[in-house]
């Protein structure tokens, strides 16, 4: 993998433990009621189909093992495109029930000894 590639792979991962770290302890309530919240999830879900989207093209056969890719990188043009329509359930449920399984497959992809890998 060219080491553009691995930095799109980091950036992805960063975002998403951001993600879960922002979303921890929270409730559907709480994320429906924080602006802030809901704006700084949103960003991050933006960086990891943005970083994933650029990353297919580095390296289409690597991304080919992440499932869910198209439907990843439509995920963040919705939030970037569709600001006005965006259905805060359901960027709640990606986050809190979908995320770990990207997660998964990042760190399977990145480097074992990555010191940022387990931040």
């Amino acid at each position: 993998m060219q080491p553009d590639g691995y930095a799109l792979l980091w950036d992805a991962r960063k975002a998403a433990g951001l993600i879960a770290t922002f979303i921890s302890g929270r409730t559907g309530e709480d994320y429906a009621s924080d602006p802030m919240l809901r704006s700084a999830v949103e960003r991050q879900f933006q960086v990891i189909g943005e970083a994933l989207n650029k990353f297919s093209r580095v390296d289409p056969v690597t991304a080919a093992q992440i499932s869910d890719l198209p439907r990843i990188v439509a995920f963040r043009n919705v939030l970037v495109h569709g600001y006005a329509v965006i259905d805060d359930a359901l960027v709640f449920e990606v986050a809190t029930s979908r995320l770990l399984t990207l997660v998964v497959t990042l760190d399977a992809l990145l480097p074992p000894n990555d010191p940022e890998k387990h931040e």
